[in-house]
């Protein structure tokens, strides 16, 4: 089972939607809006990215990006989980296991396997 994290009327995680539905693969979608990221999901993530899930392009990481360069990691931490959307999305995992941030249709194909 995939799990999709983002935000709903985000516009990348809508084409990503549309890409996982014509797969016709099932997912879970979690909505950043209504369920906050936690800090094992934040480090999950971090982990897989080899540095922070952020989309450094966003308005949203712009208006705390000063913060963010100079907190500590468990306070960048907690910038993520109030502002979840400066998180990079869509994430995607199969069975737990990172395995896209953002959209890429051609990853997004790759699950099916």
């Amino acid at each position: 089972m995939l799990k999709v994290y983002g935000i709903k009327n985000c516009d990348t995680v809508k084409k990503a939607l549309v890409a996982l539905d014509k797969t016709k693969l099932d997912y879970e979608f979690i909505d950043f809006k209504k369920e906050k990221p936690t800090k094992e999901l934040i480090l999950k993530w971090k982990d897989f990215m080899k540095d922070w899930p952020v989309n450094t392009r966003g308005p949203t990481y712009r208006k705390i990006k000063e913060d963010f360069e100079k907190a500590t990691d468990t306070k960048k931490i907690a910038l993520l989980i109030e502002a979840s959307s400066a998180i990079k999305r869509p994430l995607i995992e199969k069975n737990g296991k990172p395995k896209i941030a953002g959209f890429d249709e051609e990853a997004i194909k790759k699950l099916k396997a």
